[in-house]
């Protein structure tokens, strides 16, 4: 089966089939070509970033956050990991207890020991990263179409743990849109910039967008250097951003905490200043923007 086009050498067949992305007798289905085209494509996006920390410090740790099937934690360490010296570990975190346990027997079927597994939603393991060990230093944070506010808890967690990277492939944004929802008639009296979520299809689609405009600058205000691009094809998702930081003392926080907080001003969003926190303290002004420096 390792003549497959669509399988990477070196990959186990055993784990794909195990992950039910081959059938019993080593055929790819098209959605399960599909998903594993996707993977595979971020994992070219990941794999340098692998290997710059492998060069720089040896040993890696990564979390992925909302890990759901933990696709991705096993083809990264079946594609990487698995070579590594004994120190380097993938973590997966996921809420859904029954998930948690079928990974947990397939690593230890596999013989992939340096995963785990935390039965905790990503809030969760914000406020216990002492007693799960993550305490120690993450150095990649993932999260692969965790939905809606689970990409928030995964920008909150990878802050938390000052990660070096982080690569989020953000789901099914609703928050934000309820609240542009919310505010609409107040604002659509007033401001013609409402007019771009007028209709309920642009309002959820403005606020998926906006989402992600908020994410980035909430990352750029903590350090982080953001590069966004396509997942895969249209033809494949239709959740198909890709969102890549990198911790970079020298990019200009503040002005980007500035520029969220206006934002989240100018479109009726202050409510959710907790939720795309910045670091800087934010002043009492009607825009919620921050002081200049």
């Amino acid at each position: 089966m390792q003549d497959k086009p669509e399988i990477r050498p070196g990959q186990s067949i055993e784990l794909l089939k195990a992950l039910h992305i081959l059938t019993r007798d080593g055929r790819l289905n098209q959605d399960s070509r599909r998903k594993l085209k996707q993977v595979y494509h971020l994992y070219q996006f990941i794999e340098p970033l692998l290997q710059q920390i492998r060069q720089e410090q040896g040993n890696i740790r990564l979390v992925d956050c909302g890990a759901g099937k933990s696709y991705l934690g096993f083809i990264l360490y079946d594609l990487f990991f698995k070579s590594l010296a004994p120190g380097s570990q993938v973590v997966g975190i996921e809420s859904r207890n029954e998930l948690v346990l079928k990974s947990r027997d397939l690593a230890s079927q596999l013989g992939f020991d340096a995963m785990s597994f935390l039965n905790l939603r990503v809030d969760q393991a914000i406020s216990n990263m002492v007693s799960t060990g993550l305490s120690a230093g993450v150095d990649i944070v993932t999260a692969l179409h965790a939905c809606d506010t689970a990409t928030d808890d995964a920008i909150r967690f990878a802050l938390s743990a000052k990660a070096r990277f982080i690569v989020l492939a953000p789901c099914c944004q609703a928050e934000v849109a309820a609240v542009l929802r919310k505010n609409k008639t107040p604002f659509q009296s007033s401001e013609p910039l409402a007019a771009i979520w007028r209709h309920p299809l642009h309002t959820r689609e403005f606020g998926s967008h906006i989402t992600n405009v908020l994410r980035c600058l909430q990352l750029e205000s903590h350090g982080y250097q953001v590069t966004v691009t396509e997942l895969v094809g249209w033809e494949h998702s239709m959740k198909n951003e890709l969102i890549i930081a990198s911790l970079n003392k020298d990019v200009p926080r503040r002005r980007a905490a500035e520029k969220l907080d206006s934002l989240l001003g100018q479109l009726g969003l202050t409510s959710l200043q907790e939720r795309f926190f910045t670091g800087f303290e934010r002043s009492s002004s009607p825009s919620g923007s921050v002081p200049a420096a």
